[in-house]
């Protein structure tokens, strides 16, 4: 699983680097195709700014200087339907030599126009046989067009001679090259800011962005212009794109996002699921200790009865009553010993299927810190320790059931007897505080004492605090877990404040009920 996880986390990672890759170098296409297109138009606006005036003129003139006719023709004979069919095209150029102002030719003033025209024709013969002879028939079509695209070519060789002479400046623009650069970027969905200049042999012209500032971190594209027909310019148009990055990671932010929220599920769902596999461990070694120290538990008083009822069979002691009585209560008590055990087990397994029926009525808190410290008083004085209670609070009011109530302080009471080492007499005080509209119960010990980590799980049910293979504390982790279930149906808090070796104090937060 983890090796699942770590690849698909590196899968992702790759797609994400590729995708933005890829998404680069399409912008890097798209950046560049808009920057041809914007070269393509600006040449033939100039081109054109040039063309019409002087097509106008020519054909003003009608009459060429020259005339040039070239013919070719292709024949095909159809032998199913019996045609011949004969294509032809012609080309006529027409030549003129025009003086115009502001153009200057190679020889003087004038210059050497040509005008195009293409005709097509299609003529086909078909051969009728007809009673006493063969009758042909023929039809033909033709077609006339300007070649006015092949007239703008051949004469952007004069143009190009033409223009060279003129400041860059008056040939174009910043607000043409600016609203170009927008049709044609917006056209490839490339809506990001740029800045551009018109460069002339590495040298930036006054033609050039507002804002235009070479950066060598932005990303550039150049591209000649005013090439024509020539394999060199002098001239050319540089655009940089200081948002490319972020226009890039924008365009796979919403596929990336969710991948990346997929994953983070995934990793959580991981996680979650180890965690559960852990907790289910720590689970199992808790219940395999609690069936341990179950056994263990029981094994005494199984053994004491099991003598007893040997003992009763005994001929000697059945007929001495004082030896039976004796052994009798020894049998009983060991059996209430196991039948409170398995009570606990019980009662703790009805809290958590909320099957324990819970009784509230109104009862003084202190009367009942005082009832639970007579439960375990004997105990305590018989190690020769204390038990005070320090009553400060002036409410004590409550909502609460009495056994369970007293069930919950007799467990701490008697947890820090049992958590007081043998060598020493037990001391535990009692201390009841008022706060807002609660009452604070605190049960403090100088026993023992817990770690940190053993704070954390020490209300879990079956925990015990792990002391190799010796019982010297018997239990079951029963008492504390029930414990904060029966405050937390108080809707109160229990709470344990601990250090190793300084003991323990239990902190119990029950709300207060009006008088």
């Amino acid at each position: 699983m983890s090796l699942s996880l770590i690849g698909i986390i590196f899968v992702q990672g790759y797609w994400i680097t590729s995708s933005v890759e890829t998404k680069r170098e399409q912008f890097s296409f798209n950046a560049r195709q808009a920057l041809s297109a914007v070269v393509d138009k600006i040449e033939n606006r100039e081109l054109e700014d040039y063309y019409y005036p002087v097509q106008n003129m020519v054909d003003s003139i009608g009459v060429p200087d020259d005339l040039t006719f070239d013919e070719y023709f292709y024949l095909n004979e159809d032998l199913v339907n019996n045609e011949l069919i004969l294509y032809t095209s012609g080309i006529l150029q027409e030549d003129f030599k025009i003086t115009a102002p502001g153009f200057i030719g190679e020889k003087g003033d004038s210059i050497a126009f040509k005008r195009y025209a293409n005709r097509k024709s299609t003529q086909i013969i078909r051969k009728n046989n007809v009673e006493g002879g063969e009758e042909t028939t023929s039809n033909r079509i033709q077609e006339f067009s300007r070649l006015i695209d092949y007239e703008k070519f051949r004469f952007s060789d004069i143009v190009s001679e033409i223009a060279t002479k003129i400041p860059i400046h008056k040939r174009l623009t910043a607000e043409e090259i600016e609203r170009l650069l927008t049709i044609e970027l917006a056209e490839r969905n490339l809506e990001t800011d740029f800045d551009f200049g018109v460069y002339s042999n590495d040298l930036l012209t006054k033609v050039r962005s507002e804002n235009f500032k070479f950066r060598k971190s932005a990303p550039g594209y150049s591209e000649p212009i005013f090439l024509y027909n020539q394999d060199l310019s002098d001239y050319s148009l540089y655009v940089q794109f200081p948002g490319e990055k972020k226009f890039v990671i924008s365009s796979i932010l919403g596929m990336a996002g969710l991948s990346i929220i997929f994953t983070l599920i995934i990793v959580i769902a991981y996680s979650s699921a180890l965690h559960q596999l852990n907790k289910q461990r720590q689970i199992s070694q808790i219940k395999t200790d609690f069936i341990n120290n179950m056994t263990h538990e029981f094994k005494t008083p199984i053994a004491t009865i099991n003598l007893a009822l040997d003992a009763l069979k005994n001929s000697k002691i059945s007929t001495n009553p004082e030896k039976v009585s004796y052994y009798q209560g020894l049998i009983r008590e060991e059996n209430k010993r196991m039948h409170g055990q398995v009570e606990n087990v019980l009662r703790i397994s009805k809290l958590e299927k909320n099957e324990l029926d819970i009784q509230k009525e109104r009862l003084d808190m202190h009367e009942l810190v005082e009832d639970a410290s007579n439960h375990v008083l004997l105990i305590v004085e018989d190690r020769g320790g204390y038990i005070d209670l320090h009553l400060d609070a002036e409410r004590t009011p409550v909502l609460a059931n009495e056994s369970h109530f007293t069930n919950v302080l007799v467990n701490i009471m008697d947890n820090a007897v049992k958590y007081t080492p043998e060598d020493r007499a037990p001391e535990v005080d009692v201390y009841t505080e008022n706060t807002k509209d609660s009452i604070i119960i605190k049960i403090q010990d100088k026993g023992d004492g817990m770690t940190k980590a053993v704070q954390k799980k020490v209300f879990d049910k079956f925990y015990r605090e792990h002391t190799g293979d010796i019982h010297n504390v018997k239990g079951h982790g029963l008492g504390l877990a029930y414990a904060k279930r029966i405050v937390d149906d108080h809707q109160g808090e229990i709470s344990v404040e601990s250090e190793k070796g300084m003991g323990s104090t239990f902190i119990i937060k029950i709300p207060l009920i009006s008088y």
